[in-house]
């Protein structure tokens, strides 16, 4: 009977020593559950912006572009990527700096578009008028026709580069503005009277203001 009752005592005596072990242990593990619960968020938040931006600021810092230009303009870009790939092209496949690439490139609706027309004009007109180049193409709503434009009439016309770059953008102004200036059919209701009153005058297309040769 003694030895039965010694036996209870020490089992509840071990007992109590493993619920205190597990109390102690498991404390630790749910106060390091809570701290990752309140820097996991943090931490999928930095994460997820850590990308087109940063991208595009890397780049930009790795061909020459300063710290402050190249945040405005990656703050600015709508897709920062394509900044920063339009610069870069530039600036490693034509005489064109990056610094005098990144406004261009800036402004244009499809920056890499901007940088095919840019090389292919270039290469093409074999850094004869570099900087005329970047503006035309710059110009340009299609830059990428206007640079198959320049590069296809060159190939069968012995022309200067200056005469193809002014005859391409004037007719890629011409496409630009007709294409903008049409109206939409006249949609009349089920039913009604057309009438000459109120039909509506055709519009004429805009003339565009023709650019002055070099």
């Amino acid at each position: 009977m003694a030895m039965s009752m010694s036996k209870k005592v020490v089992n509840r005596g071990k007992n109590k020593q493993a619920s205190s072990t597990f109390r102690n242990l498991t404390i630790p593990v749910l106060a390091i559950a809570g701290w990752l619960t309140t820097i996991l968020p943090n931490t999928a938040i930095a994460a997820s912006y850590s990308n087109d931006y940063s991208v595009c600021a890397g780049r930009l810092l790795s061909v020459g572009i300063t710290a402050e230009a190249a945040s405005e303009g990656c703050a600015a870009a709508l897709r920062p990527r394509d900044l920063a790939a339009c610069v870069v092209k530039i600036d490693k496949e034509t005489e064109i700096a990056a610094t005098d690439a990144l406004s261009s490139c800036g402004k244009a609706r499809r920056p890499e578009e901007l940088a095919t027309c840019v090389v292919g004009v270039s290469l093409n007109t074999k850094e004869e008028a570099n900087p005329a180049v970047l503006e035309y193409c710059g110009r340009s709503l299609l830059p990428v026709r206007f640079g198959q434009c320049v590069v296809g009439l060159r190939s069968q016309i012995d022309f200067p580069a200056t005469q193809a770059l002014d005859t391409c953008i004037s007719a890629d102004d011409s496409v630009v503005g007709a294409s903008s200036s049409s109206t939409p059919p006249t949609v009349i209701p089920a039913g009604s009277n057309p009438s000459i009153e109120n039909t509506p005058f055709p519009t004429q297309p805009l003339v565009p203001a023709q650019p002055g040769t070099n």
